[in-house]
């Protein structure tokens, strides 16, 4: 007699048994989180981020970036269950849109499964999850900064991450960290090097 598999579904077939479930012409993010069930931080996560991965792309980065930065300050707090108010949770994506983006990052996610294993694992857990939560609120206030492109690299940082948790792969973790800090510090510095360089021109 076999015995039954209990390890946890791919995260990649997650997603597309979640497109599989959806009804309708569109479904709000309280729908999907209501779907998650195991694992709702991380996935909440992967799927938000996702959509800001696609360069370029706009309408969908704005509708999830706030829930995203929501989310993210529950795991800065602690929080155990990930919650949105009735404002954001009625926000909606197209059940079209939800499926172009599973079949979109469906090769990636499983590459990623592929070679991401558990280690260093107190990076996934409290406390440190939650110093991971403050660099998530950064890297989603930067992705709804509201210039061309922006939405990409702090998009991939918050997918790694969110990777990393559902993995439990702590090197996954301080990958999508550095990639994440990285894009914030090029923003500050572009930032700071603009300012001076308006301050000469108007001779401040």
């Amino acid at each position: 007699m076999t015995a039954p598999d209990n390890s946890p579904m791919a995260i990649s077939d997650r997603l597309d048994s979640l497109v599989a479930e959806a009804q309708g012409e569109s479904v709000t993010l309280d729908w999907i989180l209501s779907q998650l069930h195991e694992r709702a931080f991380g996935l909440f996560l992967l799927i938000l981020a996702l959509p800001c991965c696609i360069p370029f792309l706009y309408g969908i980065p704005q509708i999830v970036s706030l829930p995203l930065m929501f989310v993210s300050v529950q795991i800065l707090l602690g929080r155990r269950v990930p919650w949105l108010p009735s404002r954001l949770g009625a926000r909606t994506v197209s059940t079209s849109g939800l499926g172009n983006l599973a079949r979109r990052a469906g090769p990636w996610l499983r590459r990623i499964e592929a070679i991401s294993r558990p280690r260093l694992g107190a990076l996934t857990r409290r406390p440190i999850d939650q110093v991971v939560g403050l660099g998530l609120v950064l890297f989603s206030a930067s992705i709804m900064v509201p210039l061309p492109g922006t939405n990409t690299v702090p998009g991939f940082a918050v997918v790694v991450v969110a990777m990393g948790l559902l993995q439990r792969d702590g090197v996954l973790v301080l990958i999508g960290a550095f990639l994440g800090t990285t894009w914030i510090a090029t923003l500050v510095f572009a930032g700071a090097t603009l300012a001076s360089l308006i301050k000469a021109w108007l001779g401040l």
